[in-house]
């Protein structure tokens, strides 16, 4: 199979049907008997416990065999004989499939799982007026009456609304095009794990020097836009993703840790909680911290470049951009990290890879 990085939300959210709203008894009575069969070129597929090919296989299925769906994920992008696709089904048998390998009949409309693994169903916790984009200031696109179900394709980051679970900015992209505010829209049993709009499919960790090849385009266009020396932004990449093999990495795009601090800026598309580890005052703690999400590793590259161009604390690191080892340092010491050991990592493992052939 082949692997896909750069397929967006935006591409396979075609492959749900955009039905308008309606209530969960109508739609019990229209929704037509759908099929889901697999469709392998004649091979069994392997069945994971999660939406990736890095996940541990849990179970077979052969070709032409006709399958429960209970519900989807947003994973890693995959090329099947019948799409390509970032979306998995999560089998009534247990384990998860690609939706590249399904054929549907007549056409496919799967809800979202909840972060508990069952199919979420949403509502509206009151009449919403929906909007032609993410916040009031969009022209008004229809009401949705109280305890109506919503389809969702995915979530864009918007005007901040409160609601009864709480507040926050993110609507939901609608499956009739139009917006609801997250907040004010309740999910049972539990709240799914919804992409950004505009997100290409999770990646896969590849191996060493895949991943050197992977970030090294980027790290150069980072030097001769912000003037990062490339082997920083490297050693940065390895460091912080753990070689690509963070949550953060495959799900978020996020390969250096960038924090949203309130808001995502300017190039991340939303934000999500991490457990994360901080570290001050000689003394380390886990916690949980809000991190950018970015449509995929060429915005976070050239948000990480920018950030450390425009922020003033980074300025005297500049006087090294011709001195990796240097530029590491300083940095580490105008507080890009709290780790008491962060530049000298740094210099680690720009010398173990000779990191260095890339800034020539």
């Amino acid at each position: 199979m082949r692997l896909l990085t750069m397929l967006s939300v935006a591409a396979v959210a075609a492959t749900i049907v955009a039905a308008d709203l309606v209530a969960v008894r109508d739609a019990a009575q229209a929704a037509p008997r759908r099929s889901a069969t697999i469709a392998a070129a004649g091979a069994s597929l392997s069945l994971r416990a999660g939406p990736t090919t890095g996940h541990r296989v849990v179970g077979q299925v052969a070709h032409g065999v006709r399958v429960g769906v209970l519900c989807q994920v947003y994973g890693q992008g995959i090329a099947g004989p019948v799409r390509r696709s970032g979306f998995w089904n999560r089998l009534s048998t247990g384990g998860y499939l690609s939706d590249g390998f399904v054929q549907w009949r007549p056409n496919r409309v799967v809800a979202w799982c909840g972060g508990d693994g069952r199919r979420a169903l949403g509502h509206a916790t009151t009449t919403i007026m929906m909007r032609r984009g993410p916040g009031l200031a969009s022209a008004p696109a229809g009401r949705l009456l109280r305890g109506t179900s919503v389809g969702v394709r995915c979530q864009r980051w918007g005007q901040r609304i409160r609601g009864p679970y709480g507040a926050t900015n993110s609507w939901y992209l609608l499956t009739n095009g139009r917006y609801a505010p997250a907040a004010l829209i309740r999910w049972s049993p539990s709240v799914p794990v919804l992409p950004w709009c505009g997100q290409a499919p999770w990646t896969a960790p590849p191996g060493t020097a895949a991943f050197v090849l992977r970030v090294a385009g980027g790290a150069r266009a980072s030097y001769r836009a912000y003037r990062v020396p490339a082997s920083v932004t490297i050693a940065q990449a390895i460091l912080e993703s753990g070689w690509g093999r963070s949550l953060l990495t495959r799900r978020d795009h996020n390969y250096f840790g960038m924090k949203c601090f309130g808001a995502p800026g300017g190039i991340a598309v939303g934000c999500r909680s991490y457990a994360t580890t901080e570290c001050g005052k000689g003394r380390c703690w886990r916690t949980r911290a809000s991190f950018r999400a970015y449509p995929s590793l060429t915005g976070s590259m050239v948000d990480h470049g920018r950030a450390l161009r425009q922020r003033p604390r980074y300025r005297g690191a500049f006087r090294y951009t011709r001195s990796p080892n240097q530029f590491a340092v300083a940095i580490h010491r105008a507080g890009y990290a709290t780790g008491p050991t962060y530049s000298s990592n740094l210099i680690r493992i720009m010398r173990s890879y000779n990191l260095y052939r890339f800034d020539r």
